[in-house]
């Protein structure tokens, strides 16, 4: 469909011909910052310009044309410098901050001088007041006193002896880890549980490596975990590597089940206990037919495991033998010694 610029293209040209009448181009004018510079410049010595005529005004149009008169200048404001906030010395954007070092450690800003008041107003921490924090250190003076005196009747009691269960707790070594939730269920992960119980650690990994139950892998990295953190923790199984088990001889001992053990190494771990614990119940869906939807519950499960040297073993051993010993030496049987017999009658004497 024809348009009425289609229809007379050169109108707006016949138009501009006319010199009474003035026309605008379509050519929107926006008031920019060059033609605000270029109004408000200064045209003091500047000479008049002529009229163009209305042939340079066609000519302006298609082919432009030069103006004679300077180009203003834009003077585009520039925010300053903003300075960023304080970094550390050690900070990975120290280097590429723009703004100026301050510190010779670091950008940080200089502190204000401190004044004298100031000084005395802040204590240094080696000079506190521990009375100001006894209501938090000690906060029931009275109960703490009390515990003292009862810690202080009770090794005066004892002359300064241990009980059993103190010395072993200062003599062997014991580590205690429980591992994250499986999804498997109690039935599935106590039969690896009872498997590895009493078993040597490297043996029980083992066991773990070689089994076919899908749990098994789950087992092997938690006793993996187990030994690393025994081993750190609490130093256990050193001795080998400091070459302590070549002057030893390997011992004996019967195990509480009745089965005999040789131990090489007393500071090898072994798997003293071994249990699982029962964990929530996770949510699962059973996408079954016609769009029904089975809501399923699937059990967590964990596992822990003690762990402690074989210096242990050896330990309840001679404690058995000994406990044996002493009830074998209260039941002896011993003869009595050969007496004459007197003093018999064929009817009783009251």
């Amino acid at each position: 469909m024809a348009t009425l610029g289609a229809l007379n293209p050169y109108g707006h040209l016949a138009r501009s011909a006319r010199t009474g009448i003035t026309y605008i181009p379509r050519r929107t004018l926006t008031y920019s910052v060059s033609r605000r510079a270029q109004e408000n410049g200064d045209n003091k010595n500047k000479e008049p310009q002529s009229k163009p005529s209305a042939f340079s005004s066609v000519k302006n149009f298609f082919w432009g044309r030069k103006s004679d008169a300077p180009k203003p200048t834009v003077q585009q404001r520039t925010a300053g410098n903003r300075l960023a906030g304080a970094l550390s010395a050690d900070s990975i954007f120290a280097e590429d901050q723009p703004t100026p070092k301050l510190v010779a450690s670091g950008r940080t800003p200089a502190r204000r001088p401190e004044t004298t008041e100031q000084k005395e107003a802040q204590p240094d921490l080696e000079h506190r007041n521990p009375g100001n924090m006894q209501k938090v250190l000690n906060p029931r003076p009275k109960s703490r006193f009390q515990w003292e005196r009862k810690m202080v009747i009770r090794e005066i009691r004892r002359r300064g002896r241990l009980t059993k269960t103190e010395t072993i707790k200062r003599t062997e070594r014991e580590s205690l880890s429980k591992s994250h939730w499986f999804k498997t269920s109690l039935k599935k992960l106590g039969p690896l549980a009872r498997q590895i119980a009493g078993k040597n650690i490297d043996e029980a990994m083992l066991q773990m490596r070689f089994s076919k139950k899908k749990a098994a892998k789950d087992v092997l990295e938690h006793l993996k975990h187990a030994k690393n953190v025994a081993i750190v923790r609490s130093g256990m199984g050193l001795s080998a590597v400091e070459d302590e088990t070549a002057t030893r001889k390997p011992i004996t001992i019967a195990l509480k089940s009745g089965e005999r053990k040789t131990i090489t190494d007393p500071s090898s771990i072994y798997i003293e206990q071994a249990w699982v614990n029962r964990g929530p119940y996770g949510v699962d869906y059973d996408h079954r037919a016609r769009g029904k939807i089975n809501l399923l519950r699937p059990p967590h499960t964990s596992i822990s495991v003690v762990l402690k040297e074989e210096k242990t073993r050896i330990r309840e051993w001679q404690d058995r033998e000994a406990a044996s010993l002493r009830k074998r030496k209260a039941q002896l049987w011993t003869q009595l010694p050969d007496r004459k017999i007197s003093a018999q009658n064929q009817y009783y004497s009251w």
